[in-house]
């Protein structure tokens, strides 16, 4: 999504001036939808408003479930926070998009840009990079040369590894389970974070009824969650959940992975430019990790353009700092918030507990508390 993003911003902001190449290893099912299982993404207000601007929205809006309330609580304790949209004035605090529908707009999108070649699918094998281009081998044996590089290949970057782009990692020590529930009531547009003392749970609603599930668990208990049959996590998932939706009547597929804080090394190199999972992959607690890629990408995209105009080559060294340089306070800020999150709330000892419940009721009461936090996570900030 970030690299289909990326053509797509670039053709609007440069009016069609470059060429763009879009390699792709997955072609998307432009035919079946996965139904019930469909995996989704959230997206801010401030993602919204930034597709929107590239003339992405219109065409995501009818598929995406807007998110009305946040409700906020820590099981077993009095802390808890309300956010509703209509405290804030605004049309949504953020929306759910099924990646299978997302998938077939972005391709539909990209395949009617008379500038960008979509190559899928297709994978870069080799990079040889010389002072005022980059040569791309394929794994058909196609070659490519290009101005610039962007590496928008996921949190295993492979386009990273072959530039010696180094990554560190941080384990969070939890594993996230993910399913679609179906729940008794209807959602509403309502959206939960609950903290257990497992992990962070959280569901967000869907189309058809359905809420996204992220579940983190300690690894120790991965085996166990995922050998449960479906009316044992049904009744597991209620009683760290409870019943502000009701029963939960229904699951579908389950799966899991480990939480891994992964950050490149570098957000340029030369010719070379970082953005989406490929430049970090964050903790789910706050839903931030396409929304601070998608900021990436619209930044990026914004530096070529304004470079571009100004007669500056895609690829040159004062574009890339350009883009490193807005990228950096926004990428520390909302990285230390969710590891913040994560250890304040994955951690049992009393006075983490009671401190976070006095925090939580703060911000449940007074609106200078919770507004810094609210601004970041619908993506208000600066880039």
């Amino acid at each position: 999504m970030a690299g289909a993003t990326l053509a797509i911003a670039l053709h609007k902001l440069t009016a069609g001036q470059l060429r763009v190449a879009v390699v792709e290893a997955v072609a998307p099912n432009l035919v079946d939808h996965p139904g019930y299982d469909a995996r989704s993404i959230a997206l801010s207000l401030g993602s919204a408003n930034l597709l929107e601007k590239i003339g992405c929205w219109d065409t995501l809006a009818p598929v995406a479930t807007p998110i009305d309330h946040i409700h906020v609580s820590d099981r077993g304790h009095a802390g808890l926070v309300r956010i509703d949209r209509r405290d804030i004035a605004v049309d949504a605090l953020g929306y759910v998009i099924e990646l299978a529908d997302a998938g077939r707009v972005f391709h539909h999108q990209l395949a009617d840009l008379t500038n960008v070649d979509l190559l899928c699918p297709a994978m870069i094998t080799g990079i040889t990079r010389h002072q005022d281009a980059v040569d791309l081998v394929l794994d058909n044996g196609d070659s490519l040369q290009a101005k610039l590089l962007v590496a928008a290949d996921g949190a295993l970057s492979g386009c990273c590894e072959m530039l010696n782009i180094g990554r560190s990692e941080y384990d969070f020590d939890q594993i996230a389970v993910i399913a679609n529930i179906t729940t008794a009531e209807p959602h509403q547009g309502r959206a939960f974070e609950r903290f257990t003392p497992q992990g962070p749970l959280a569901l967000l609603p869907m189309t058809e009824g359905r809420s996204s599930l992220v579940w983190c668990i300690r690894p120790e208990a991965r085996d166990e969650v995922m050998g449960w049959d479906d009316e044992t996590f049904l009744a597991q998932l209620q009683q760290a959940f409870g019943w502000r939706l009701g029963e939960l009547v229904k699951t579908g597929r389950r799966s899991a992975y480990p939480l891994l804080l992964r950050q490149s090394e570098r957000l340029t190199s030369h010719r070379v430019a970082v953005v989406g999972n490929a430049a970090q992959t964050l903790h789910p607690i706050a839903g931030q990790g396409f929304n601070l890629g998608l900021r990436d990408v619209m930044s990026l995209a914004e530096e070529i353009a304004t470079g571009v105009a100004a007669g500056e080559d895609a690829g040159s060294a004062a574009v890339l700092s350009r883009y490193r340089q807005r990228r950096e306070a926004d990428r520390d800020a909302t990285v230390a918030m969710t590891t913040g999150l994560v250890g304040l709330f994955a951690n049992d000892s009393f006075p983490l507990v009671a401190g976070r419940n006095v925090g939580l009721m703060a911000m449940g009461a007074m609106d200078v508390v919770k507004g810094p936090l609210v601004r970041r996570a619908m993506g208000q900030v600066e880039r």
